[in-house]
């Protein structure tokens, strides 16, 4: 990719401007103030485009940093770059109210689509992240960002595994530990339908061990019933039959007052009447008539007022609604209330092998434990792939980088060790300096090799290089050594600088340049 030109619209201070860019070293230069970084910044907008903050951030974003002077509302630009052989051109409108893209070719005229990933298709897949961690070098931001230690993952794990670069690693890790976010959801979930059945069971369950207790009352009081009932149905029964013998046989014996006693009070009573004067006869026979029948009378009840059998007592515990109910209703009581009984027995026990079955690992947790067991396998297989295939891409950083910082030191330092999370030092004369006591134009030597190097480490294809004030801390000799390495190994880089020293000393190797001031 080449950038052919840049049309600026409106943007910050710039109105209708319009700067010519060709194959190698392109100076821009510019005095303090006069617009280089609005230059570097409507770069990065025209290939990535930005995003308005809200809130209070937004007074001190870029959207509004570099909003237009005059006519903020008129607020864009266009780029014509070069990519696959074709001549392509970006025009954007950053205007908050009417914003949009449109991306052309201008070799045949077709119509592309920002929104659909054309652009970043021309762009080889070089996100703004990216962009800022190794072509592009902000004033005083030669130091690589976290992004770009993310992306040396993500293309170890790819390029290692895959052949390209089209994975995500940071993304994949986000995705599975999404899915074992939503997995513990739905297992709690799970868990929370499991104690609400539970619950419902254990409710319904104690309804029905009511409905069992009382059923087991009913048919205990049936059957108590049932059994009285017989019992006096037996009574009677036995007391009809001792009657009806009584009445048939006629024992003497038996009887409460003796046929003799009857003969003699009759013969009491006449001979009273007989020898007693009248009229004192009469009174005198209605008198012992009298007393002869209380005596009858009261014999007659003697045995009335003995203990009580037992049939004698259940009989005057039933009472007279009882004793309405037919006997045959009572059994069909009894045989219904134990059917129910039955039926309810029967529906408790199930609802305790339901609850059993409830504390059982059911085969859905067990499901849940594989994916979980597979999501968490997944995450470390990543991890330790992206490990160590990490190791060997910083062997080849390493390497690349190490060839670009000897070439800029003159062989002071041939060699660049980049560790774990981008921690780097140098090899002098065997002893490991860190970068802690190196020099700020030193340490930003090695930051500029590190850039270049995972630029060609990184991409396939070769993109321009945008330094913004970067060589401010070079020395001459290291700012004339990186300079030739730019012009030797760059197909185009855009210097914007405030000094006159990168046009001489260009000037003094020889090397053609364009030049333009801001």
């Amino acid at each position: 990719m080449k950038i052919q030109e840049l049309e600026v619209k409106n943007f910050g201070k710039f109105t209708d401007r319009r700067i010519q860019m060709e194959d190698g070293i392109n100076i821009l230069y510019g005095e303090n103030e006069s617009g280089k970084s609005t230059l570097h910044t409507f770069i990065k907008g025209m290939l990535y485009g930005m995003e308005r903050g809200r809130g209070r951030a937004s007074v001190y974003d870029t959207f509004s940093i570099y909003e237009p002077w005059e006519n903020p509302n008129y607020y864009s630009g266009s780029l014509r770059f070069e990519s696959g052989g074709k001549i392509f051109r970006i025009d954007r409108n950053f205007d908050r109210y009417k914003k949009n893209a449109e991306l052309i070719c201008e070799d045949d005229g077709e119509q592309l689509s920002v929104a659909d990933g054309d652009l970043e298709m021309l762009l080889g897949g070089l996100k703004a992240a990216s962009y800022e961690n190794t072509i592009s070098v902000g004033q005083m931001k030669v130091e690589t960002g976290q992004a770009l230690e993310a992306e040396f993952k993500n293309y170890a794990t790819n390029y290692y595994t895959t052949g390209n670069n089209e994975i995500d690693l940071a993304e994949t890790l986000g995705c599975l530990r999404e899915k074992k976010k939503t997995l513990e959801r739905e297992v709690k979930e799970s868990l929370v339908r499991k104690q609400a059945e539970r619950e419902r069971i254990e409710q319904e369950a104690s309804y029905v061990w009511r409905d069992v207790h009382h059923l087991e009352e009913e048919c205990g009081r049936i059957a108590e019933e049932l059994r009285h009932r017989q019992e006096k149905e037996i009574y009677e029964e036995a007391e009809n039959t001792e009657n009806k013998r009584m009445i048939d046989e006629l024992r003497p014996d038996k009887w409460r007052i003796h046929p003799v006693e009857l003969v003699l009070f009759a013969v009491i009573i006449v001979l009273a009447f007989m020898f007693i004067a009248k009229p004192w006869n009469y009174l005198v026979s209605i008198i012992i008539f009298l007393t002869c029948g209380v005596y009858v009378w009261n014999r007659m009840k003697v045995g009335k007022k003995q203990e009580k059998t037992l049939p004698e007592i259940i009989l005057e515990e039933i009472t007279p609604e009882e004793e309405k109910i037919p006997l045959e209703k009572l059994r069909w009581e009894y045989a219904h209330v134990r059917e129910e009984l039955k039926e309810r027995q029967i529906q408790y026990d199930n609802l305790k092998e339901q609850l059993a079955e409830l504390d059982e690992v059911s085969e859905d947790f067990r499901e849940f434990d594989k994916k979980r067991m597979a999501i968490r396998l997944a995450e470390e297989r990543l991890n330790e792939l992206s490990g160590e295939l990490q190791r060997q891409l910083e062997e080849r950083l390493n390497g690349a980088a190490s060839e670009i910082l000897s070439e800029i030191t003159e062989g002071r330092y041939t060699k660049l060790l980049i560790e774990e999370k981008l921690h780097m030092s140098v090899l002098k004369e065997g002893r490991r300096i860190p970068l802690e006591q190196l020099s700020r134009g030193t340490v930003e030597q090695i930051y500029f090799a590190l850039r270049m190097a995972a630029g060609d480490v990184l991409r396939e294809e070769e993109y321009p290089v945008i330094l913004d004030d970067t060589f401010v801390f070079y020395d001459d000799r290291r700012l004339k050594n990186t300079l030739k390495w730019l012009a030797g190994y760059r197909k185009q880089a855009l210097i914007f600088t405030c000094q006159k020293r990168e046009a001489q000393m260009l000037d003094e190797l020889g090397i053609e340049y364009r030049l333009e001031r801001i």
